[in-house]
């Protein structure tokens, strides 16, 4: 990288579903801008992190997990990705050395043919013995990768490692987001994702792919914000649960929820929670628009 011009350039963040691309994305911008969860398909969206220098700028995109599709939110799903991998500089395939599958390899030898830098990254290294990861290694390097990186995105190992490598590489560019920004996500969008954050991490394994939150009114005043949402699900026996006995699931994820925000935003929120049902939003465009799930073009 040349010293007297600045650099920029978008690097893609790839891989099955639970590999910690989203625990990534926040421990390279070093904030929490992408939800995280134990579940599959937590990421939805394409979201876009900023790692900004004196000399450069990253733009991070991070994506859903790689999976086969089985709603038109599911579509929806791997068009992003595709979309992602259009006009990057660079391609970060991530993969989870405590469980990798053929579907991992086949998805490393698929993106190794994208005519960019790549970086393979091999995550979780903290929860595996030095030799087996060894062998992890030596086992991908026939892939054509330009460099493979053991991490802990949990922990920050080998991170300033894969940093150093991107911006060594980086093309002369132009600055595209300001200094200040980290995401290109509204407040309203990184609100609406914490609700659902807190959701998968409640709630029972059927409910939560069922799930979608829409921030319908967002008020503030010079000591409090007030955020009303809706938790979308699609069976009524879905809403009792997230609703809970006198409400007590409803109101352990509107607090878990609203310490985020706080956190986020700074100030005091008044959080007001509503859970309506949509019976089958996943396979309908109306609803996947109105939740944001599928643009205008």
């Amino acid at each position: 990288m040349s010293n007297n011009a600045f650099h920029s350039g978008f690097a893609a963040i790839v891989g099955r579903p639970n590999v910690g691309k989203s625990t990534l994305l926040n421990a390279l911008i070093g904030e929490k801008i992408a939800i995280v969860s134990n579940r599959p398909q937590t990421t939805r969206n394409q979201i876009l992190g900023f790692l900004n220098t004196e000399n450069s700028q990253i733009v991070f995109i991070d994506t859903p997990g790689y999976h086969r599709p089985r709603t038109k939110l599911g579509d929806y799903m791997i068009k992003t990705i595709q979309d992602a991998l259009d006009g990057i500089d660079v391609m970060l395939t991530l993969v989870d050395c405590t469980n990798i599958t053929e579907r991992d390899r086949e998805l490393v030898h698929q993106m190794a043919e994208k005519k960019v830098r790549k970086l393979l990254l091999i995550n979780k290294t903290d929860l595996v013995a030095p030799k087996d990861l060894l062998g992890i290694i030596e086992s991908f390097k026939g892939e054509g990768y330009d460099e493979i990186y053991p991490i802990s995105a949990k922990n920050g190992d080998g991170l300033e490692e894969v940093k150093r490598d991107l911006n060594a590489h980086l093309p002369v560019g132009p600055k595209y987001y300001p200094d200040d920004s980290v995401t290109s996500q509204t407040e309203r969008q990184i609100c609406a994702e914490m609700i659902r954050e807190k959701a998968l991490h409640n709630l029972r394994e059927e409910v939560p792919h069922g799930i979608g939150v829409e921030i319908t009114d967002f008020k503030e005043t010079d000591t409090l914000i007030t955020i009303y949402a809706t938790i979308y699900c699609e069976k009524d026996s879905h809403k009792w649960i997230i609703i809970g006995k006198n409400g007590a699931m409803l109101k352990t994820i509107g607090t878990e929820a609203r310490h985020d925000m706080e956190a986020l935003l700074g100030a005091h929120i008044n959080l007001q929670l509503w859970v309506k049902v949509r019976p089958d939003w996943r396979n309908n465009d109306a609803d996947l628009k109105n939740l944001g799930y599928v643009s205008d073009k």
